[in-house]
């Protein structure tokens, strides 16, 4: 979604988070506007990425120190509402069909999700009269006022939600009710498929005021789900049809509706508390951004993508950190990098990739015949491991507070898995760090290709192009060969030069030498080159084959296109680089300051060709950088792979803009350093902004 980036806009219309993208008929963003705002844009891009709500608060049954957090954030045809308060955060979709959409895509539901355990209440309506198309529902208030909290004392946990109340324009019908787990909400939504262990629990309840209930009790056989609906100003009771299929009906008019569970919740951080005291300006400047970054940090983790996500990711959320962490506060930083070393797998020192807590963990432990509701992890990702020591670097070795808390950091122990329990966060970043040591060392001892980092044996992903066919089959990432692998190994130098990692002092050194092998060698395996003449035919030919409603632009190639591959080791091209133009270049300028001069001069060159060349020539577009740009492969049935609607085809990815104005802000800042190898050359590129 993994993005999702954390931050994530609002995936309301069932886009994830990190994995937040536009195609290119979106609203534009002005890229011009970005370069020239550097900072700021890159600041507001990464918050807007970011959609939900803070925690400050208020309660019916028990008073809260601090008003309630709200906020309304309508998205076409859904209806996004949030609320926060000292005892819950819950966010609030309600989706409501329009004219142009597609009926058999967008229906409407009313969709209750909570970051606490990774929780939702999912209820899909149909119309009464079986006419497709012809119900719609709506919030009785659209203003951040349309919902109130629900705080119930009693038992181990409160339970906790929201009330609001909804409208009908006709007689309806739940249809498919979903309780429990986002992650099994998510399922359905995805794919219409959903384990029916989820769904043959249900308790379904009629009241004698009209109102009518349905619970669920979680796999844990504790948590409960619950929703219930009671007629409103005359409208008709709701009545359960006990047919094959439990459902209930209603008629037309105004319902409330009550959402609530009774699972442990987080404690949610404040804008205050989220930003450091430097930027809390951005509070005033931009309330719904700050808000919406509030709604997904908490005092132990920042969250992926809500609804969709809603929580843990480690790349989202150290992509984020080090996008935000000029204006992110020190409790919000070290949140980020604590849930990371929480999750280490102290086998083999991976980072996870995804958690899975709640009901959720409950439901895989018993498939594998463990009675147990102990959360897990996802550790099929290669990328995210190096992100962690560069996230170490950057706050507890280049910044002054990070500095003064780093010991105390390092000697808390883990408590988030059981299986960490008893160790502390140093002993867990060394496992990492000893694995990037040892998986780097073939390649830096031979520099062939299949000493590169590859996916793992079964798997179809890896890194951040996580849909099947985001790496067009290749199996060895650019990305992380060529920037993340040894922007890794810097960073531990950096550590152990500052007194990280004692028992591998020789690491100060040895990771040194490593980092400057693959920064160097490294790129050659995912070179592109492909003839003007060639060029220019195969870019029509594009145009052609997929009907691209804007020009061909073939005059602007004056000279034979170079660039980077998507990754190696795929079915196309021979197994050599895919020849897919990318952003990814943004990984190597954002996470490295490459010491090669004459290598360093003529990658920001191509660079700089890519960003500035219209699309299909390059990566421009009038909504900002495409991700993928399949143009020069000259195969239409594999560029067909990398359309407006594939997740990682030729759309935009707001985190993926910043990085590359982040990144290139960080390579052209260093052309006022004299002593910086490489000054000259960057100085003669060719960025414009």
């Amino acid at each position: 979604m993994s993005s999702k980036i954390i931050f994530p806009v609002i995936s309301t219309a069932d886009i994830p988070a990190f994995h937040t993208r536009r195609t290119i008929r979106r609203a534009p963003i002005n890229l011009v506007l970005i370069g020239i705002m550097a900072f700021i844009a890159l600041v507001a891009a990464v918050v807007t990425v970011l959609l939900a709500t803070s925690a400050n608060s208020q309660s019916t049954a028990l008073a809260c120190s601090e008003a309630a957090s709200r906020l309304y954030l309508p998205d076409g045809p859904h209806a996004n509402y949030f609320y926060s308060d000292c005892q819950a955060s819950t966010h609030v979709i309600v989706t409501s069909p329009q004219p142009a959409d597609n009926p058999s895509i967008v229906k409407p539901r009313l969709l209750v999700a909570w970051p606490a355990g990774n929780s939702g209440i999912l209820a899909m309506f149909e119309p009464g009269s079986g006419q497709p198309g012809t119900l719609s529902m709506r919030m009785n208030s659209d203003s951040t006022e349309a919902l109130s909290p629900i705080y119930e004392a009693g038992g181990a946990n409160p339970r906790v939600g929201v009330s609001g109340s909804i409208t009908f324009n006709d007689s309806a019908i739940l249809a498919v009710p979903v309780l429990g787990s986002i992650r099994s909400i998510r399922d359905y939504t995805e794919g219409g498929n959903i384990d029916q262990a989820f769904q043959s629990s249900f308790g379904f309840a009629e009241n004698a005021d009209g109102s009518a209930a349905i619970n669920r009790t979680w796999f844990d056989g504790v948590t409960t789900s619950t929703i219930k609906f009671t007629p409103q100003n005359g409208a008709q009771k709701i009545t359960i049809n006990r047919d094959a299929k439990w459902t209930l009906s209603f008629g037309s008019g105004s319902y409330k509706f009550e959402a609530s569970n009774n699972y442990p919740q987080l404690d949610q951080l404040s804008p205050q508390e989220v930003l450091s005291s430097s930027s809390t300006g951005l509070i005033s400047q931009n309330p719904e951004q700050t808000t919406s970054l509030a709604f997904l940090s908490y005092s132990n983790k920042l969250l992926a993508g809500t609804w969709r996500f809603l929580t843990y990711f480690g790349r989202d959320s150290m992509i984020s950190m080090l996008l935000m962490q000029p204006i992110l506060s020190q409790a919000a930083i070290e949140a980020v990098i604590a849930a990371v070393l929480e999750r280490v797998n102290r086998q083999d020192g991976t980072v996870c990739h995804e958690e899975v807590l709640g009901d959720y963990a409950t439901y895989l432990n018993r498939k594998k015949g463990i009675d147990s509701s102990k959360p897990g992890c996802d550790y099929k990702m290669i990328d995210t491991d190096f992100m962690l020591p560069i996230a170490m670097q950057r706050y507890f070795v280049d910044t002054q507070p990070g500095q003064q808390n780093s010991d105390s950091f390092f000697a808390k122990t883990a408590t988030f898995l059981v299986e960490n329990e008893g160790l502390t966060y140093a002993q867990l970043a060394q496992l990492t760090a000893e694995k990037i040591m040892r998986i780097a060392a073939p390649f830096a001892n031979s520099q062939t290709k299949a000493n590169l980092i590859h996916l793992r044996d079964g798997e179809q992903v890896g890194e951040w192009r996580d849909s099947n066919n985001g790496l067009g089959g290749g199996r060895t990432p650019y990305d992380v060969n060529a920037a993340l692998v040894p922007a890794g190994l810097r960073a531990i130098a950096a550590l152990s030069r500052a007194g990280f990692f004692p028992a591998h002092a020789d690491w100060k050194d040895t990771a040194d030498q490593y980092a400057q092998i693959w920064e160097d060698s490294t790129l050659q395996f995912f070179e592109v080159t492909v003839l003007q003449a060639d060029a220019k035919a195969r870019v029509q030919s594009y145009v052609s084959a997929v009907g691209l409603p804007v020009p061909a632009n073939t005059e602007r190639i004056t000279q034979d296109v170079k660039f980077y591959g998507l990754a190696v080791d795929g079915a196309i091209n021979s197994g050599n680089a895919v020849p897919v133009m990318n952003t990814d270049d943004a990984f190597r300028h954002f996470f490295l300051n490459a010491t090669n001069d004459t290598q360093l001069s003529a990658f920001l060159d191509q660079s700089a060709s890519h960003i500035l060349q219209p699309f299909p020539v390059g990566l421009a577009t009038d909504v900002g950088l495409l991700v993928a740009n399949p143009a020069y492969a000259g195969d239409a049935a594999f560029a067909a792979g990398f359309s407006q609607k594939d997740y990682h085809g030729t759309v935009v990815w707001s985190w993926q803009l910043s990085m590359m104005v982040a990144g290139l802000g960080r390579q052209l800042g260093r052309c006022v350093a004299s002593d910086k190898p490489g000054k000259l050359h960057i100085a003669r590129t060719r960025f414009v902004f």
